[in-house]
């Protein structure tokens, strides 16, 4: 390596550092403020409250990594720039060429090095703290309540929301209780004023009720609907108090704790039933129209084209077989067993039967089909999202060199005001075009390719 290259990493790497260490400490305060009142007061040991928020440091860093490259950029090229160190290395013959070649190289290291850690350490500790998070507001959740909100007590049964609550006796004041535990009568109880205690096993959660009243729905009818009065009416809720316990295993793994190849492999699954409901679809409505004329029915193609993983995928399964480091797990074809219904050869269809019967059931069957075919291509969208993120979010610490420089040099009188507003600026920018893109790709209005690239396709040129 050069003298000129050495010379230019070293002017990055503190930057580099400060600036990564003081973001991510800044993103943690914030993360620490908005989710202490969360496990702070429930019992919780000292232990589990610093992996919480140790496990948070993880998604952050993914965050505050290309941040930290295009604030080291910035600022050294600046100060390099105000100092007139560019002007003497160009009369001395060195070219903007040779003085970015060394920190775009570091780019590209620190780029790979932020693909593997979202690759192989985000989607684990994600799925840890999301374990975690669990297991925490299962514990006392009562400790937590606040006012004006919908609390949920127990995940998918009960949720509770109460205009004053008196954290000392637990005194309730215009409440309101949503029971969800039955899926079909759904039940929303109304209360002047209560109290909130727990039981002598501490398991259980009691409320007492004053002058309120009682909704009741029946969602398989809609014409059913019950209202009860009361003076004071008991509700118990079972098993929303124990103490903390931590899971030994959770299988579950949303978008966010997916690896590269897992996301693959449901974007692949999604894109083979999406197809094969088009498959279907398409299928009964030419038995539609063949059915009018007496020609006989046709059978749908039930074989979706073959969907190969990534190079990628490939070269980490060929280093698994090698290396033994990970367990390798066949992976199942999963087929949709459907009964087929073969309509014979109509010689004289009956158009009373066909327009009354045969029509108005396969417009029923072509709009399930459809509907599955949207659901799938969601489902697959949501999950791309994630997959081409991360390779743009890696992929932004190389556009953001390109993007810095010039900004430097543009401005060298900017100092530590044009580094600190520059960098936010693009940021903000990028993050705002990430998350709006996200949703419109998850509402399949634009490719997620597209809406993920788009940042850095804007912001290299």
């Amino acid at each position: 390596m050069s003298i000129l290259s050495r010379y230019l990493l070293k002017q990055h790497a503190l930057p580099f550092v400060f600036a990564v260490s003081a973001s991510t400490g800044l993103m943690l305060i914030n993360t620490i403020a908005t989710k202490l009142e969360d496990v702070i007061g429930k019992g919780l040991p000292w232990r589990i409250i610093v992996e919480f928020f140790a496990l948070s440091v993880a998604y952050i860093f993914a965050v505050t990594l290309s941040m930290g490259v295009l604030i080291a950029v910035l600022y050294t090229f600046n100060t390099m720039t105000s100092d007139r160190e560019i002007t003497a290395l160009r009369a001395g013959g060195v070219s903007m060429g040779r003085l970015v070649r060394p920190v775009l190289v570091a780019g590209v290291v620190v780029a790979f090095l932020a693909f593997l850690f979202g690759d192989q350490v985000l989607p684990r500790t994600n799925h840890r703290l999301r374990s975690l998070m669990t297991d925490i507001y299962r514990t006392k959740p009562t400790f937590s309540l606040k006012e004006h909100v919908i609390n949920e007590i127990q995940k998918g049964r009960y949720a509770l929301r109460a205009a004053r609550i008196d954290q000392a006796t637990y005194r309730l004041h215009d409440v309101t209780v949503y029971d969800l535990a039955d899926q079909n009568h759904k039940r929303v109880v109304y209360a002047d004023s209560g109290f909130m205690a727990f039981a002598p096993n501490q398991e259980d959660l009691q409320l007492t009720l004053f002058d309120g009243e009682v909704h009741q729905y029946d969602r398989t009818d809609p014409r059913l609907f019950q209202h009860t009065n009361y003076v004071r009416q008991a509700i118990v809720m079972r098993g929303v108090g124990r103490e903390f316990v931590r899971r030994d295993q959770d299988d579950y793994r949303g978008d966010r704790e997916m690896g590269i190849c897992d996301l693959e492999g449901v974007v692949l699954k999604a894109r083979g039933q999406a197809w094969l409901a088009e498959s279907r679809a398409t299928t009964e409505r030419t038995n539609g129209l063949r059915s009018l004329v007496g020609l006989p029915t046709l059978q749908p193609d039930t074989t979706p084209p073959s969907l190969a993983p990534s190079v990628y995928c490939r070269m980490l399964t060929q280093l698994a077989g090698w290396f033994g480091t990970a367990e390798l797990r066949a992976q199942e074809q999963h087929k949709d067993s459907v009964t087929r219904v073969i309509v014979g050869e109509v010689s004289r269809p009956s158009r009373d039967a066909i327009l009354s019967r045969t029509a108005s059931r396969r417009i029923s069957e072509i709009n399930v089909y459809q509907d599955r075919a949207r659901a799938a291509r969601g489902r697959e969208s949501v999950y791309l999202v994630e997959l081409h993120k991360k390779y743009a979010i890696p992929a932004a610490c190389i556009v953001f060199v390109l993007a810095a420089i010039p900004i430097a040099i543009r401005f060298p009188r900017g100092g530590v005001g044009l580094v600190i507003g520059a960098s936010m600026a693009v940021f903000m920018i990028y993050y705002v075009f990430l998350i709006a893109g996200e949703s419109l790709a998850n509402r399949l209005i634009v490719a997620p390719a597209l809406v993920m690239w788009a940042p850095n396709m804007i912001f290299g040129l």
